[in-house]
């Protein structure tokens, strides 16, 4: 059973599949995941019960859960975190761009906050591709080196971490201009497929940020 103290980042750690129902309802569980079940539904104005009801009816759902990313070797984990996520990134925000782009000069006239799309799209992926080249040139080989240490790792992960609560401002600011990604009954199939995969990408990074939070982090803060 659940305890809505529970932190968010918590329940995700032990059960991946609430991952699904905390993105349905817009709850942070990777920059914001500190908070409890209980904090974070009140701030988006849910009933607690309902959000505890979802989260228990996903667990009760999975017959079979994979293995914990806090079951994985440090190097594994940064493994998974490079291949998975870092790639996916690398992948689509090239393909993202110009398309964020085209919809908004093609409609633009017609639904001005396509322009605010199309830039904050060109924001975000200058943000997350810097972001991306620091981790793995800088602060990975450090963490998987002998100076990946507390006291060195520290300023690193620190600078890690508003990294991320940027990158989840960005995503916020995003999301109220495409509308929560609902494409209007007249948009194109660009158009869909732009707030589709801006959608994708969002759920990817929050499972991204997650990781690097809530389970590669701690590995390195003092006392571990």
């Amino acid at each position: 059973m659940l305890n809505p103290s529970r932190s968010v980042a918590s329940v995700v750690l032990d059960h991946s599949e609430c991952a699904e129902v905390f993105a349905r309802h817009r709850i942070d569980y990777c920059c914001r995941g500190e908070r409890s079940i209980e904090e974070a539904a009140r701030e988006r104005g849910l009933e607690v019960e309902r959000v505890m009801a979802e989260l228990g009816g996903a667990i009760a759902a999975r017959r079979e859960r994979p293995p914990s990313p806090a079951a994985l070797a440090t190097p594994a984990l940064i493994e998974h975190i490079v291949h998975r996520h870092h790639a996916y990134l690398r992948r689509v925000l090239p393909f993202l761009r110009p398309l964020a782009a085209k919809v908004a000069r093609v409609h633009g006239d017609h639904q001005p906050t396509l322009r605010e799309v199309d830039a904050l799209v060109a924001e975000l992926a200058e943000t997350l591709l810097d972001h991306l080249d620091e981790e793995e040139q800088a602060l990975f080989p450090a963490l998987a080196a002998d100076d990946g240490a507390p006291a060195a790792a520290g300023p690193r992960l620190a600078a890690m971490r508003d990294e991320h609560l940027a990158v989840a401002a960005l995503l916020e600011r995003l999301r109220r201009a495409a509308g929560d990604y609902i494409p209007p009954p007249w948009a194109c199939g660009s158009f869909r497929t732009l707030f589709g995969e801006l959608e994708a990408l969002e759920r990817d990074v929050f499972t991204h940020v997650h990781l690097e939070n809530h389970v590669l982090g701690p590995r390195f803060a003092p006392g571990t």
